[in-house]
């Protein structure tokens, strides 16, 4: 099972612009941990180049990824559409060691699909005044695009107040260690491909495996 140290990211607050927030991770000199575990080589060996930078603040949880992939895709703009159909990251966190997860999955373009529940079939979709509260900054801009290739790889930034853990009531998550996981995927890519974090040993590609997840230590 992986383990991840998760640092502290100083003058972060919930009114901090995602700008500001993204220019403070490029000053940190914290790597990036890689998300290489391509679990499913048999149908799906694409596996593309990338990597994430995970922090946590006084009143929530950074984020961001870098990606280098041969095919990109962003067609969805609004939240809680199937992002996970376009180029796609994901972190799924269970913060109360309760097997109850939220599932945070964000296409190339910055939106959002949130989910909170125990498994695949339970899901319950985050309102829009929850997922308006994660903010979000890509290299690509806000605008869709359908499958092209880019000549360089893309950046997503992502704060998420504990405010969007809409749940549980978390004002900390200082010294605590919890499980999650960290993805990227691209179901409607020319190259499909799920790629993970920690490895997950299904038959079949299957985020939603929480006995799957890794150690995040706060």
């Amino acid at each position: 099972m992986n383990i991840i140290k998760v640092p502290f990211l100083k003058s972060i607050t919930k009114e901090t612009t995602i700008e500001n927030i993204n220019e403070f991770i490029e000053t940190s000199k914290v790597d990036y941990t890689m998300i290489e575990n391509v679990n499913w080589p048999y149908e799906f060996a694409e596996k593309p180049n990338v990597g994430f930078k995970l922090f946590q603040t006084e009143e929530g949880i950074v984020l961001k990824f870098n990606v280098t992939e041969e095919f990109s895709r962003a067609i969805y703009t609004s939240d809680n559409d199937k992002v996970y159909t376009d180029s796609c990251v994901e972190l799924f966190i269970d913060p109360s060691g309760d097997g109850s997860y939220y599932n945070f999955e964000i296409n190339a373009i910055g939106t959002l699909l949130l989910g909170f529940g125990k498994d695949r079939h339970s899901r319950q979709q985050a309102p829009e005044e929850i997922t308006g509260l994660v903010k979000r900054l890509s290299s690509l801009g806000r605008q869709p695009f359908e499958t092209t290739k880019l000549e360089k790889p893309w950046q997503l930034t992502v704060y998420i107040p504990f405010s969007a853990f809409w749940h549980h009531s978390i004002t900390s998550l200082k010294g605590q260690t919890i499980k999650g996981n960290l993805q990227k995927c691209g179901d409607n890519l020319p190259t499909p491909h799920y790629t993970t974090w920690n490895p997950i040993k299904t038959a079949h590609p299957d985020y939603h495996q929480p006995a799957y997840f890794g150690i995040l230590q706060f």
